[in-house]
């Protein structure tokens, strides 16, 4: 029998750690992404070298493939709805991805089904309110009033790692934002003095079949995930309410594949969604080495009509810590991938991304926790102590 054929639009690492996934499942993997150092591009069957929104390349990745998915969501959806109806299948269905890939549209839906969300609002009709810079007083967004600053502003499109959002602390701060702006493609939101940030994986396949993995911690600095722990220590309460919440979401949109679900988790003990990612996540990193079926496996088993299995942890817990970029350089750090990987129970995965800069995403460590007295944010502690040394 031969291998079946998947096709993915980008070609970064999270198509990259696709890799031991589409040996076990018999899968060719098929990349369009606009560079040949892009990390998918070692390990695909074939690649088209393109933007990832150039639906004329779509088009011709689909003829090398039977089934089509996703590895970002910078995508022209217009144009490959296009192709949708020529009979190109794409998993997650367009219709799918429709509602969530502008955040002021994503959070509309969200409310729509009900699901818990902060407050809202576009930046145009924010931004018709009067300010003077010497109040404190915030309009009212969607779901409801707020009264007062801090706010957060964030792009509706093509914002990642921190990237497009601005938290704003008062009236002076603001003022000059919005003038600098030249487009409202903005959204403004309620900012949320938050207990937790929380998120989980959750995938659905083509028989309606869905698994969630174990909601996690994420540990954030400037918008940007530094660490995660999983599982969340938090009460089965707050972890069926997520895992209700995720069922809820895939249903209404009868996806196929994987989403990642953020969440906040305020001190009162309300969840609320914070973004949804359609397609693997960055929080679900630590699956590639804590659990059985990772959630590249997974995505890969629910766009190609496998069962889904388990996601049970394989230990205790685990801690996956990213290896952001903090300098302007081309250097592979060998000496502190070694002495990372020197530690028990843990697993160092590297890009081999050519350039580092500053947030950029390098690679990740996960270590594998089999005692229950080890404090999981020490070891993300000592992990990064090795890595922001100056050594």
């Amino acid at each position: 029998m031969s291998n079946k054929r998947v096709g993915v639009i980008g070609g970064g690492q999270l198509a990259w750690m696709m890799a031991t996934a589409t040996k076990k499942l018999a899968i060719d993997l098929f990349i369009q992404t606009p560079h040949k150092d892009d990390p998918a591009v070692a390990i695909a069957h074939e690649v088209i070298l393109a933007p990832i929104d150039d639906a004329n390349a779509t088009e011709k990745l689909a003829q090398k493939c039977d089934i089509i998915t996703f590895e970002n969501e910078f995508i022209n959806l217009e144009a490959l709805q296009q192709l949708e109806t020529k009979g190109i299948c794409f998993r997650p269905k367009l219709s799918a991805l429709s509602p969530l890939l502008d955040k002021y549209q994503q959070r509309s839906y969200l409310k729509s089904i009900n699901i818990p969300v902060p407050k809202f609002s576009t930046l145009e009709e924010f931004s018709s309110h009067n300010f003077d810079q010497r109040s404190e007083q915030a309009p009212s967004l969607h779901g409801g009033v707020i009264s007062d600053f801090p706010l957060v502003i964030k792009a509706r499109r093509h914002g990642y790692d921190g990237q497009g959002t601005f938290i704003i602390k008062n009236a002076e701060e603001l003022n000059p934002l919005l003038k600098q702006i030249k487009n409202n493609a903005l959204m403004v939101e309620d900012y949320i003095p938050f207990e937790r940030e929380l998120a989980l994986m959750v995938a659905r396949n083509t028989k309606g079949e869905i698994v969630t993995y174990p909601v996690v911690e994420t540990y954030q600095k400037k918008q940007i995930c530094h660490w995660v722990i999983a599982p969340a220590n938090i009460s089965e309460t707050i972890q069926k309410e997520a895992k209700t919440i995720a069922k809820n979401l895939v249903t209404q949109l009868d996806v196929v594949g994987i989403f990642g679900i953020e969440f906040f988790l305020t001190s009162d003990g309300k969840l609320l969604v914070n973004e949804i990612a359609p397609r693997t996540h960055n929080s679900g990193h630590y699956t590639l080495d804590a659990c059985d079926i990772s959630q590249f496996e997974m995505q890969l088993r629910a766009v190609t009509d496998h069962s889904l299995e388990s996601t049970q942890l394989n230990c205790l817990g685990a801690v996956m810590v990213n290896l952001l970029g903090y300098e302007n350089s081309h250097h592979d750090y060998q000496e502190k991938r070694q002495k990372m990987a020197n530690f028990p129970n843990t697993y160092v995965h590297w890009y081999d991304k050519t350039e580092s800069r500053q947030g950029r995403k390098l690679g990740h460590v996960t270590r594998l926790i089999q005692d229950d007295t080890i404090e999981p944010q020490s070891i993300a502690k000592e992990i990064e102590s090795i890595w922001y040394s100056e050594q």
